[in-house]
């Protein structure tokens, strides 16, 4: 035992303890840094892009009711493209979107009277998720050239929907476009908060 007694250590509970809480300290730094980055940040997002694109769909329906405005509702399609959410996008991009819009095109071909005014729209949606190429579908899309194209298509509608209401207090006063005007103002939300990240 002589020949190795340089190889035997005598442990010292200070020095273990304070490793141990310097490793529990920098864990957590970690784990705190790691949500920040990926977690906290990316969940707001993708959260706000899915009440912007279900508040899109609901802009689209609404055109289709009772409570038909003068906005130009066909360029809810493009944003609700840019704005999916990528489970959603990637499902409808799918087996399911091809049988779809086969379904659609066949429809609209063969029986034209069958094929009702109010879904000419969701079937042109559904043919974009469907034939879109690759460079558009996830290279565009995936980029700042998706929230900035719904911006610009968010504020058009607004401005759009101003001017069809006679004026920036009526549009937010009358019963009529109150409920256009709440879901105006949440597709105006995700690409302004994407773009200010982008940017910061």
């Amino acid at each position: 035992m002589g020949k190795f007694a340089y190889l035997a250590v005598e442990p010292n509970a200070d020095l273990i303890d304070s490793d141990l809480r310097e490793v529990a300290g920098a864990t957590k730094k970690l784990f705190n840094h790691a949500f920040i980055l990926a977690g906290g940040i990316s969940f707001g997002t993708t959260f706000l892009k899915s009440i912007a694109s279900f508040a899109a769909i609901y802009l689209l329906i609404l055109d289709r009711t009772n409570w038909r405005t003068n906005i130009s509702t066909f360029l809810l399609v493009p944003y609700i493209f840019f704005s999916l959410p990528t489970l959603l996008f990637s499902f409808l991009r799918g087996e399911l979107g091809k049988w779809l819009a086969l379904v659609a095109v066949l429809v609209r071909l063969f029986f034209p009277k069958h094929f009702p005014d109010w879904l000419e729209l969701p079937a042109s949606l559904i043919l974009l998720l469907a034939i879109a190429p690759d460079l558009l579908a996830h290279s565009i899309r995936d980029s700042i050239l998706g929230p900035c194209t719904c911006f610009f298509v968010s504020c058009f509608l607004v401005q759009e929907h101003i001017r069809a209401s006679g004026g920036f207090k009526n549009s937010f006063t009358k019963s009529r476009g109150l409920s256009n005007c709440i879901g105006l103002v949440l597709i105006l939300i995700y690409p302004t908060w994407s773009m200010i990240l982008y940017f910061i």
